[in-house]
């Protein structure tokens, strides 16, 4: 059983157990290890985004890596999906990306793509967590010659954004208005060259990285924020990163945020009109709001469900064959372009979608009717199974019955923080919030932090 790897690879509070630089010199040294067999050199690319403590996790993921023989590719600050690509495109064995995503500064995390693209599989996770715990990852000693190289790669930016233009053809966007919130995040320096490059007016907030300030009241987990910036710069539409740039959230000309759900309504709709939306399947998970199932189900559109994080979301897509996927947070994966959501592409296919209906941004917002919906998040101590606590499971079983068919419940543990999230939807508001507070209390009662 893994206790390193969570749903997205290793997160934690950086320079503590176990976001420390003597853990990230071992596990590079595991990566390469592992990668050794039936390899003579492995190539390992690795990229980061702007917080204070990414230089030094690189750092020593870097110098175990090549000390096992393997060379190491350095890209930079580039977004998550961007690692993802390089690593295909560059045909490395493996990407690592150093990110806390949405997480605050003082965090960090550590994440591996395979050389498909796609997130490292749950086994080789374990196998490289094995090597870490049985020290088989110091086994490699190589000298002289073969002891692996840092190679730094300059025009990884340019590569990537060059992947971006392509995958809506060189779309021109002149006279278009674009705000960009980038987070103080990854997308700093590539989101505001990539859509001026198209043609775009762009307006950018929060593109000043300092080590310490990304995700700070700003992004994708505050877009309600940048409404008076969209009126008062008669933007057109407004995109908010996270700090990795894999997720996105819009917020329309008006002011009006328009969550993960509504964007994967909105493509879902015009693919399925256009044909392209191959099985008429499309992607989710448990926190999908109740109304993105009834709009599916009155237009014709399959849906598979799948528990939170979007590794699992792509294995689904892979499973079923759909093309389409994401999460109500923003992340959105279009497998016809890439293997890894990918907030940047998701705005040019959004913008293309706009284009092509000459809809206004707020066209997406009519695409399916929101339920109510109470998320709250319980800081835990510890992660026993739910199941264990007869209290918060009695509370769970009481809002189920009294919501019956016209609501849902879903309770599960973070898979990146220590915290319980309770989220409920249904038809009354104040009647939901009583319930998840209900739900939330038994939860701390028993095991809050």
């Amino acid at each position: 059983m893994r206790k390193l790897f969570g749903t997205d690879g290793i997160r934690g509070k950086a320079n503590v157990e176990p976001m420390t630089s003597e853990l990230a010199l071992r596990l590079g040294r595991a990566a390469a290890y592992i990668l050794h067999r039936g390899k003579s050199r492995p190539k390992i690319l690795i990229g980061k985004d702007p917080r204070i403590s990414s230089d030094m996790l690189e750092a020593a993921l870097s110098s175990g890596i090549v000390s096992a023989g393997a060379d190491c590719i350095r890209v930079g600050m580039l977004p998550t999906p961007g690692i993802a690509y390089l690593t295909k495109a560059l045909e490395a064995d493996a990407g690592i990306v150093i990110s806390a995503s949405h997480n605050p500064f003082d965090d960090n995390g550590i994440k591996f793509f395979g050389p498909d693209g796609f997130k490292l599989s749950d086994e080789t996770e374990e196998e490289i967590e094995k090597a870490i715990q049985t020290s088989a990852e110091g086994v490699l000693h190589p000298t002289g010659i073969y002891i692996g190289r840092m190679i730094d790669i300059a025009d990884a930016s340019a590569q990537y954004q060059k992947f971006l233009q392509l995958s809506v053809e060189n779309m021109d966007l002149s006279g278009s208005s674009i705000l960009l919130d980038c987070a103080h995040g990854a997308t700093s320096h590539i989101a505001p060259e990539l859509f001026s490059q198209l043609g775009a007016r762009i307006i950018t907030l929060n593109n000043k990285p300092d080590g310490t300030n990304i995700n700070l009241d700003c992004g994708s987990m505050y877009p309600e924020l940048i409404g008076d910036a969209i009126r008062e710069h008669k933007a057109d539409i407004g995109f908010c990163f996270d700090g990795d740039g894999d997720r996105i959230i819009v917020v329309d000309e008006n002011g009006q945020v328009i969550d993960g759900d509504f964007i994967i309504m909105a493509c879902a709709k015009h693919m399925k009109e256009t044909g392209e939306l191959k099985n008429n399947t499309v992607v989710i998970t448990v926190m999908t709001n109740l109304g993105f199932h009834i709009a599916c189900r009155e237009t014709g559109i399959i849906v598979r469900e799948t528990g939170v994080g979007d590794r699992y979301v792509t294995e689904e897509m892979l499973n079923c064959g759909a093309v389409l996927g994401g999460e109500q947070s923003g992340h959105i994966v279009f497998f016809d372009h890439h293997t890894s959501g990918d907030g940047m592409l998701t705005a040019l296919q959004l913008l293309k979608i706009l284009k092509e209906t000459k809809q206004p941004a707020s066209s997406m917002g009519t695409t399916m009717k929101k339920f109510p919906q109470i998320l709250l998040n319980v800081l835990v101590k510890e992660k026993p199974p739910l199941e264990d606590m007869p209290e918060v499971q009695k509370a769970i079983q009481d809002a189920i019955d009294i919501l019956k068919d016209s609501g849902r419940v879903v309770v599960r543990y973070s898979g990146t923080e220590m915290k319980c999230r309770v989220m409920i939807e249904g038809e009354d508001d104040g009647q939901i919030t009583e319930l998840a507070q209900g739900i939330a209390g038994k939860i701390e009662e028993r095991i809050g932090a």
